[in-house]
């Protein structure tokens, strides 16, 4: 049955900052961290991912973070699993909970249970070889086959959206367009980071020239292939910069273009980020922060938002 409980939330566009700031509050007040970034929670892809570092994860407070191998499948059911289990831990340890992240299929989980139940294994087994054998094509044209139009409530340049989509489907459910009117936003209000979409791209442009600079990315794409041989035909392998890197580990394009494509699509998700937050959460926003010095004052900031309208309700399984 599903049970209740209640976190304080940080959410915004990737590269906002969330991370940062939520970890600059959670020494401040011994709360655990929940990441709500689905990359996050492959273990090795540290580089592409802006991952915090050994140091950071050492602490303890880090959740969500590392659970899964980069060639396994992840649905936002395990993750569920996930934050249920931070939150046991919190409540026997006295602790609140801050969940951070991007990922608005996560965030929206939490606060209001998942739509459809998870897929038998051998409904997902069908489909991760729908994936593998026929890629992304594959995927929508069994989707649409199904049930026309299914897929266009759907991300389709994300594969780990289509798959579930077509779970769904080949369980009997309605796809996402046709199960009525979005649910309210939750009551208390969330705290947000955010920056003017010009300065934002910038800061997207410096990560992405972070991850390529002095071929990290490159060599950490190496290490997940050698080690995953399933990785390259992964959702994982679909990421932001991972696609990209391994096109040119491939040979296919130079550094330049693979930079450039990331820092792209990364601009393409802030920017469907962005619109999600503000239509379909209750959001409250800070200026996020400048850099490492201006941490403090974005933590100040978000600290208030929480005072002033409490922690918001979720949803566990």
């Amino acid at each position: 049955m599903p049970r209740s409980s209640s976190a304080y939330f940080l959410v915004g566009p990737t590269a906002s900052g969330k991370t940062a700031v939520a970890e600059v509050l959670a020494r401040r007040t011994g709360a655990y961290v929940l990441s709500a970034d689905s990359m996050l929670v492959y273990r090795g892809m540290d580089v592409g991912t802006a991952k915090p570092g050994p140091d950071e994860r050492a602490e303890g407070r880090l959740r969500g973070v590392d659970v899964a191998d980069p060639d396994e499948p992840f649905s936002t059911g395990l993750w569920l699993r996930e934050a249920a289990r931070t939150f046991d831990e919190a409540e026997a340890a006295g602790r609140d909970v801050i969940v951070a992240g991007g990922t608005g299929l996560y965030v929206s989980a939490l606060l209001r249970g998942l739509d459809e139940p998870p897929a038998p294994p051998e409904v997902r087994a069908e489909v991760e070889a729908v994936a593998r054998e026929g890629g992304l094509a594959a995927l929508v044209a069994r989707a649409e086959a199904l049930c026309r139009g299914a897929v266009a409530a759907v991300d389709v340049a994300n594969p780990r959206r289509i798959m579930r989509l077509l779970e769904i489907l080949l369980c009997g459910g309605k796809p996402p367009q046709k199960r009525g009117a979005a649910a309210p936003p939750a009551a208390a209000p969330m705290a947000g980071l955010e920056f003017p979409p010009d300065r934002l791209a910038l800061r997207i442009e410096r990560r992405a020239a972070a991850m390529f600079e002095g071929g990290a990315l490159r060599r950490e794409v190496e290490r997940l292939c050698a080690e995953h041989p399933g990785f390259a035909a992964s959702t994982a392998g679909a990421g932001i910069g991972y696609a990209e890197a391994l096109a040119l580990v491939r040979g296919e394009i130079a550094e330049k273009e693979a930079l450039e494509r990331t820092a792209a699509r990364t601009r393409r998700l802030a920017k469907r980020q962005r619109t999600w937050w503000r239509t379909q959460a209750s959001v409250e926003w800070v200026r996020g922060p400048e850099d490492a010095g201006d941490l403090e004052r974005a933590a100040r900031d978000v600290a208030a938002v929480w005072k002033k309208h409490g922690k918001t309700p979720v949803v566990l399984p």
